[in-house]
């Protein structure tokens, strides 16, 4: 069914969503892992012409102990080109830049900002 929506619409609409356990692909709300592992996952996408892909680290969503910086790292060298949004895990302002510093292309923030850890001034200061 993905393949057919990239047809459809094209690549240029479309974000890969790559949800990872153990660096296997989960599924079924996250409630079952698959024996897919994410980087084959991605790269079959890629393929496909995927170029952006989100990719979370189920393990370290809403935790607050760091993202997995070494998936997103293994991620960006074995799927060049790849436009990578990390997900899950962000507890500090300070994992930003050694995301962007990897590769990142985006990053996908949300308790440590409910939580006051990260503040939207950082942000701002950020993106500029």
């Amino acid at each position: 069914m993905f393949k057919k929506w990239i047809s459809e619409y094209g690549t240029d609409k479309i974000i890969l969503g790559a949800d990872a356990n153990n660096r296997k692909i989960a599924v079924s709300g996250w409630l079952e892992e698959s024996n897919e592992e994410v980087i084959p996952f991605i790269q079959n996408y890629q393929k496909e012409g995927i170029s952006y892909v989100i990719c979370t680290d189920i393990a370290k969503d809403g935790m607050l102990e760091g993202p997995s910086f070494e998936l997103y790292k293994d991620i960006l060298k074995e799927c060049p080109n790849i436009k990578l949004i990390a997900s899950g895990g962000i507890s500090t302002f300070d994992e930003l830049p050694k995301l962007a510093e990897l590769g990142c292309e985006g990053i996908i923030i949300g308790k440590a900002i409910y939580e006051g850890r990260i503040t939207l001034k950082q942000l701002e200061l950020f993106i500029k």
